[in-house]
């Protein structure tokens, strides 16, 4: 299946896209999108577990997705 990775700020920085697509087998879980952007150029500007939602909701790497699933890498905030 292929889904779609929504990167933010200096994710997006690092990868040169607000988005990418990744292709990954059948039941894959959090792990495997992971795994497939780190496999991208400027991907080892990322850290090795940034905090990722799986429609909208906070996943561990053991969440599965599904094709249609909005994944998105969220970097570290600040402010006050």
């Amino acid at each position: 299946m292929s889904v779609t990775v929504l990167l933010f700020a200096s994710y997006a920085d690092a990868l040169g896209a607000p988005s990418v697509s990744v292709d990954l087998p059948d039941e894959a879980t959090v792990a495997d999108v992971l795994a497939a952007v780190a496999q991208r150029p400027g991907a080892e500007l990322l850290p090795a577990l940034p905090l990722v939602a799986v429609n909208q909701r906070y996943a561990g790497v053991s969440t599965r997705v599904s094709p249609g699933d909005e994944i998105a890498l969220i970097p570290p905030v600040a402010g006050g």
